[in-house]
């Protein structure tokens, strides 16, 4: 049977693919030491299970409106409230099954055949995949490394055109970590509100910030930049909750009804249980989010001090989420391999570490490494990539 173009085009997950080549060795018995993972390392907090036993014990079993429980959207607007000062009204938030189920309704909802979406790189994986589902044409704008990863009001504004539709903006970033500040924020805010840009925020990594850095939501800034900007945001990496699929998205009124539609008619509702645990979640206990976090700094600024140390890798230091984003390239012709895919593959092969090459994530000359997995064990993953290295220098 003949696919459908929009699925033959789509380019496999490369952080899943390594994922799989991993547990696969694992499986035939093999000390592989995966640093792959998108995901937090801690279990859900058991107030946030107990409060989904709970809500099934009591019978909430059955669907909930299409956008969310009324509880739980109350929830998520107070946490806007409480955290960046902006009000939003029931209507204006939509609850989805992930936040990545969030930002497929929205670009599903925005987006006809040619519209073009400025996507700065390196990018979250399934940004342009998400945009060419949905007609879209993925434009991309290059955040160099001397400048953190971030782009600059002139490339965006450079980037536009009579077709630009929307601007992703993912801060803290996955996979680099960068984090905007308000300056910055506000001049790219100012180039979307000129050109009647939608700026589509991705603020999942919001609570994962470090050192003197704080997270800054470019809604936030004025009233018109709150009506220019969609937030994608969810509990999967504050409260450790992956696995339970609840995200959710806020903003223009007109946008989010034409989200909860689609949603009606694909998922119906997100996972009952799985609200009830975010609606504990989000008016609980704070105290885990903040041990979580400290434990990434902690963790963060130990092996970043290491990693900088091994020959031919350069790495700017990140500002917030879980990840390290190193550049690899020397590191690359030292071993005398034509790329670094190549390369993370003979390590994988050799040294049973798992990398993802950053090919997917626009930036081919990167790996990304994350810290989500105890100290021990990254310590030992970053001391056999160093052997690889070493081992393997071309004359």
């Amino acid at each position: 049977m003949k696919l459908a173009k929009r699925v033959s085009t789509l380019a496999p997950s490369s952080t899943l693919a390594i994922t799989a080549k991993a547990k696969a060795l694992k499986e035939a018995g093999h000390d592989v030491i995966g640093l792959g993972a998108g995901e937090p390392d801690f279990n859900t907090p058991d107030y946030i299970i107990e409060a989904a036993v709970k809500s099934m014990q009591e019978g909430h079993t059955k669907y909930t409106p299409s956008g969310g429980l009324p509880a739980l959207k109350s929830s998520i607007i107070n946490k806007f409230k409480e955290d960046q000062g902006i009000t939003y009204s029931p209507n204006e938030v939509v609850v989805a099954s992930g936040a990545k189920h969030a930002l497929y309704l929205l670009f599903q909802a925005i987006l006809n055949p040619e519209d073009e979406v400025i996507i700065p790189t390196p990018y979250w994986v399934s940004y342009p995949e998400q945009v060419k589902l949905a007609e879209g044409t993925p434009i991309y704008v290059e955040g160099f490394e001397s400048n953190d990863f971030k782009i600059t009001k002139e490339q965006l504004e450079s980037a536009i055109t009579e077709k630009t539709k929307a601007f992703i903006l993912n801060s803290p970033s996955n996979p680099t970590g960068s984090l905007y500040t308000e300056a910055e924020l506000k001049e790219l805010g100012d180039i979307c509100l000129k050109h009647d840009i939608l700026i589509v925020s991705d603020e999942i990594y919001e609570k994962l910030v470090y050192g003197e850095a704080t997270h800054v939501s470019i809604a936030q800034l004025s009233e018109e930049l709150k009506q220019q900007t969609i937030i994608i945001n969810g509990v999967s990496k504050s409260h450790s909750m992956t696995g339970w699929r609840i995200g959710y998205a806020a903003g223009n009124a007109q946008i989010i009804n034409s989200m909860t539609d689609l949603a009606s008619h694909s998922t119906s509702n997100p996972t009952t249980m799985a609200q009830y645990g975010t609606i504990a979640a989000y008016n609980g206990q704070n105290e885990f989010v903040e041990m979580m976090r400290v434990a990434f700094e902690e963790r963060l600024n130990v092996v970043y001090d290491q990693l900088v140390q091994i020959p031919g890798v350069s790495c700017v230091k990140p500002k917030g989420a879980f990840y390290l984003f190193p550049n690899v390239k020397e590191a690359v012709r030292l071993n005398g391999f034509d790329d670094v895919d190549e390369w993370v593959e003979k390590i994988l092969e050799v040294e049973k570490v798992a990398l993802v090459p950053g090919s997917g994530f626009g930036a081919p000359d990167n790996v990304r490494l994350s810290y989500a997995t105890s100290l021990d064990q990254i310590q030992e993953a970053l001391t056999r990539i160093e052997r690889f290295i070493k081992n393997n220098m071309q004359a």
